[in-house]
């Protein structure tokens, strides 16, 4: 069967063996729900000696895309439930500005901005107590900013915009304080008093980058 026949079929599963290339691949229809291609992967893996075989996701974005945010994170996690003592190895990965849920689940993001790692980096050497206000509150941070109706707030703003805050107006304060060093948004100047940040100026694809270079570098640790 083509590989363009079974992309354009709803149920068609087809396996194929690289002969002599250690590589074993299903291709299975569009509509396959997270639990068949779990199904699949565990029908690689049976009879194969643990520890044995690679696990590899190219891109976790697509179910994301395709089924929202939270069934991403569940079939990941049930991934690693399912494999993490069987396989070898699982490496995970995803799009650049892929959903901030996926990012501390998985190993490499497509595109990544070298600008973003040096920026990260040096803060980390410079103010390290700024950066782990980042490190720690960085997701929560960007939700925040992407939640608050106000061009203009203070830190006390962006943290009444969140649902179910693990922060405090100040540790959220100094994660923003941090996002700005990095250049994901500014800080408006016209003002006295506490320190108000301009969304005007948040750039989302940079607060990813960021959150997804902290987390590539966690994982390093």
């Amino acid at each position: 069967m083509d590989a363009s026949d079974i992309a354009r079929s709803e149920t068609a599963t087809s396996t194929q063996v690289v002969a002599n290339g250690g590589l074993a691949y299903t291709v299975l229809g569009r509509a396959a729900g997270n639990e068949r291609v779990l199904d699949a992967v565990a029908s690689h893996l049976d009879g194969a000696p643990s520890g044995t075989v690679d696990l590899v996701i190219d891109d976790l974005d697509p179910v994301a895309a395709r089924d929202g945010h939270d069934s991403a994170v569940a079939f990941t996690d049930r991934l690693l439930e399912r494999f993490g003592k069987r396989a070898n190895r699982i490496a995970l990965g995803c799009s650049l500005g892929g959903p901030v849920k996926l990012v501390s689940r998985v190993d490499s993001v497509a595109s990544a901005d070298a600008d973003t790692v040096a920026a990260v980096e040096r803060l980390s050497r410079e103010d390290p107590t700024t950066f782990g206000y980042v490190r720690r509150h960085w997701a929560e941070a960007k939700q925040g900013i992407e939640a608050c109706d106000r061009n203009y707030p203070q830190s006390k703003q962006v943290h009444a915009a969140l649902s179910d805050p693990e922060t405090t107006p100040r540790t959220l304060g100094a994660a923003l304080s941090g996002l700005v060093r990095l250049g994901a948004l500014d800080t408006w100047s016209e003002t006295v008093g506490p320190t108000r940040y301009d969304l005007t100026a948040y750039r989302p694809d940079r607060g990813w980058a960021i959150g997804a270079a902290i987390e590539a570098g966690a994982s390093d640790d």
